[in-house]
């Protein structure tokens, strides 16, 4: 763990307010839409937390993937503070060498840091970048991040006996979602759910917690595998299939879990429901090497013979200015002379050369000639802190995310319609949902301005528990 740090008092009124128990359900990708709109009606629990509480949108971080989202919820910083920009980062300014965003990438406070030194019990199940598992005043069980669960994916370490004997094999994540195999897609979510779940609600009910965090993967992993047979706006959508209340049919599955767990937290729990981004359809995806080619910043010895990963095409670094990286967004890294080891781009031309590759960005139209509005951003305007210098040179949300960004290279044009890592239906969005449930209070309502750095302010102020000093977010009241 970190060091403390400086602290301030949450309250506006100046005091430390009494200690709550907080109960935080999250639901990795869940959009405000399907939530709190098309499905509403037929989730129970969740609306009595909807309307009995505070609820509304909430942004994600810039990227609006798993990670860093949840780890800004958890802590209250900002990518260019963690030094993280998804599950994948460079490690260095050489062209290959990464590294992946685990429990040991994070250097500032979470969360369960700060409770488990004010002495405070704590329970964490699922949240993404815990593995490897770190001791906590409580339990940890690591998230679908975990290589297997062969892995110690447990603090203490003898709670994975109890976990085993409790579900038998416990499921970290499902095996593939991005597979046309949607049956065995469908029993694996249901089964990953459903043990998530009854591990979760026993250690509400066997265990002492002062602050319970659970988040379960399976909103994102049945709307990545199914959103094209339930949305008629898809590219892909034909009406009649019998997988067309799929999604649907899963969020009343997780509304009955759900409830299961509000019964066993006790009438006086605060429940924050909450999710790391939302999702919508894709409309295809824009091969983020091939179009840079063919602009000419990214200069090939040969041309590819057949689909592959840049790494193994023979790229002329002395007359390449950017190169890019697959993903629910793009990112572009420019080639700096003096940064790179076979640098192009002089530094004092670093910001033109970003102003003109962004600039052809939002150009690129459909494979119909259509515009598909995408935006992008500079790293220097849209980050802070330390590691600022660890983001990508672009970050580009193509078609406004509709389209995905594809790395590998040997396209025959800068559009697919099929990943290269197997079928995938939606993309993420940059709004998910946040829900808090008082039973001692009366605020009731929508609410906007909500932020995923928010997150860690708010529940430490309802747990009595000081604020950090250089915490990013409010507290939402």
């Amino acid at each position: 763990m970190s060091g403390k740090g400086p602290f301030r008092t949450p309250a506006r009124t100046g005091r430390v307010p009494r200690s709550r128990k907080v109960l935080v359900i999250g639901l990795d990708s869940a959009p405000p839409k399907l939530v709190f709109e098309d499905y509403l009606v037929s989730l129970p629990h969740i609306r009595r937390l909807v309307e009995g509480g505070l609820y509304g949108e909430i942004e994600s971080t810039i990227p609006p993937i798993t990670i860093p989202a949840w780890t800004s919820f958890v802590t209250s910083k900002s990518p260019g503070v963690l030094g993280f920009f998804g599950f994948r980062n460079r490690k260095d300014y050489s062209y290959d060498e990464i590294f992946i965003a685990n429990s040991r990438s994070i250097k500032e406070d979470t969360l369960w840091d700060i409770l488990s030194r004010e002495g405070k019990k704590v329970g964490i199940i699922g949240v993404p970048q815990t593995y490897p598992p770190k001791p906590v005043n409580g339990f940890m069980i690591t998230s679908f991040l975990t290589p297997d669960t062969e892995s110690e994916y447990t603090y203490p370490p003898e709670l994975k006996g109890e976990i085993e004997g409790l579900v038998g094999r416990y499921v970290l994540d499902v095996e593939d979602f991005r597979t046309e195999d949607k049956e065995n897609l469908l029993h694996q979510i249901y089964d990953m759910t459903e043990k998530r779940f009854k591990v979760a609600g026993h250690f509400l009910k066997e265990t002492e917690w002062d602050f319970f965090m659970m988040v379960e993967m399976g909103p994102d992993r049945i709307q990545h595998g199914f959103w094209k047979f339930t949305d008629p706006a898809h590219k892909k959508y034909s009406p009649g299939s019998k997988y067309e209340n799929s999604i649907r049919d899963y969020y009343v599955f997780l509304d009955e879990k759900i409830g299961e767990l509000l019964a066993l937290a006790g009438d006086d729990s605060v429940v924050i429901l909450v999710s790391d981004h939302g999702a919508k359809k894709m409309d295809g995806c824009i091969n983020i090497n091939d179009w840079l080619v063919s602009e000419g910043y990214l200069v090939l010895r040969s041309k590819p013979q057949g689909l592959m990963r840049l790494e193994e095409a023979e790229v002329d670094w002395e007359r390449t200015t950017a190169w890019g990286w697959g993903g629910y967004y793009g990112r572009i890294f420019l080639n700096v002379k003096g940064r790179e080891k076979e640098g192009l781009v002089e530094p004092d031309n670093y910001e033109a050369t970003q102003d003109e590759i962004a600039g052809r960005i939002r150009a690129i139209r459909d494979e119909a000639g259509r515009q598909i509005k995408s935006r992008v951003f500079k790293p220097q305007e849209v980050y802070h802190g330390r590691y600022v210098h660890r983001a990508p040179d672009l970050i580009v949300y193509f078609g406004d995310l509709h389209w995905r960004s594809t790395g590998e290279i040997g396209h025959a044009s800068i559009h697919s319609f099929e990943t290269e890592i197997g079928p995938d239906d939606a993309v993420h969005d940059e709004k998910g949902i946040f829900v808090l449930y008082d039973p001692r209070k009366n605020k009731k309502g929508r609410v906007d301005g909500l932020h995923l750095l928010d997150g860690a302010p708010t529940i430490l102020s309802l747990m009595g528990i000081p604020i950090l000093e250089d915490m990013e977010g409010k507290v939402i009241e």
